[in-house]
């Protein structure tokens, strides 16, 4: 979830162009008929999609020893204490280092615009979680001093903590050393690879059992985090798509910034 140096801003590519004025046009009952023959294949599709989130639900699971201590907006906090009572936790693994060196953050004073674009998304439905036993929260190893002025900016509310002082994102494979920075390689998403960053981005999920103890359930990196961006969900179904081509989230601004 690189910055584009460039900071270039296509509204529509040559290719969708394209495609838009030279797209297929038929009548009302041909319309319905291509409609259905697609309606066929999103209803296997849907179905599909049902079975792996029941497979994604029966994974194993893996129990958490480490003592994790995190810094939060009322002090200290434990792993355990983030569920704020309820038994599922969702984690946000949001980029903001620790680092501002340029040559070790993008973002000195400001987090990711990508992942900013993702907390957008999740920020507002944290309510109807809540009311599911699910706490989300995000977690970055930049200070919490930080962490809460960029919080402000953005105007978000839910609930992010400091992991500057613990192991939390080296052990969950979202942090990586200058080191590994430099060599090009570190495990990530599942596999040794270039990091491509010092910080990058990730959901995990957890779950507490009645006796106190934490289980690590399931990560996803990388593109398996797209299912959680409910605005792509609209870009995939309007004529345009997302128009990115293989450049990614280029076009991606933090939301006070598209104007500027």
């Amino acid at each position: 979830m690189n910055e584009d140096a460039s900071k270039e801003y296509h509204p529509l590519s040559r290719a969708a162009r394209v495609s838009m004025q030279n797209h297929l046009v038929v009548g009302h009952d041909q319309w319905l008929a291509a409609r259905a023959e697609l309606l066929a294949k999103e209803k296997e599709f849907t179905r599909l999609r049902d079975q792996l989130s029941r497979q994604r639900r029966e994974l194993p699971w893996e129990a958490v020893t480490k003592e994790y201590v995190f810094k939060g907006p009322n002090g200290k906090t434990t792993l355990a204490d983030l569920f704020e009572g309820r038994s599922q936790l969702v984690i946000y693994h949001f980029m903001f280092g620790p680092d501002a060196k340029p040559e070790l953050s993008h973002w000195p004073d400001a987090g990711c615009e990508q992942c900013s674009f993702w907390a957008d998304n999740f920020n507002g439905i944290i309510v109807h979680l809540n009311h599911r036993d699910v706490t989300m929260i995000a977690v970055s190893r930049a200070p919490l001093a930080k962490l809460e002025a960029y919080k402000k900016r953005m105007g978000w509310s839910f609930n992010w903590v400091s992991s500057g002082a613990n192991d939390f994102n080296f052990d969950y494979h979202v942090s990586f050393t200058p080191e590994e920075f430099a060599k090009k390689r570190a495990f990530y998403n599942y596999v040794i690879q270039d990091p491509s960053d010092t910080e990058r981005e990730a959901i995990s999920v957890f779950h507490k059992d009645a006796s106190g103890k934490v289980f690590h359930t399931y990560s996803a990196y990388a593109r398996g985090i797209d299912m959680l961006n409910l605005a792509y969900h609209y870009l995939d179904i309007v004529p345009k798509g997302r128009d990115e081509g293989d450049r990614g989230p280029f076009w991606v601004r933090r939301h006070d910034e598209y104007d500027r």
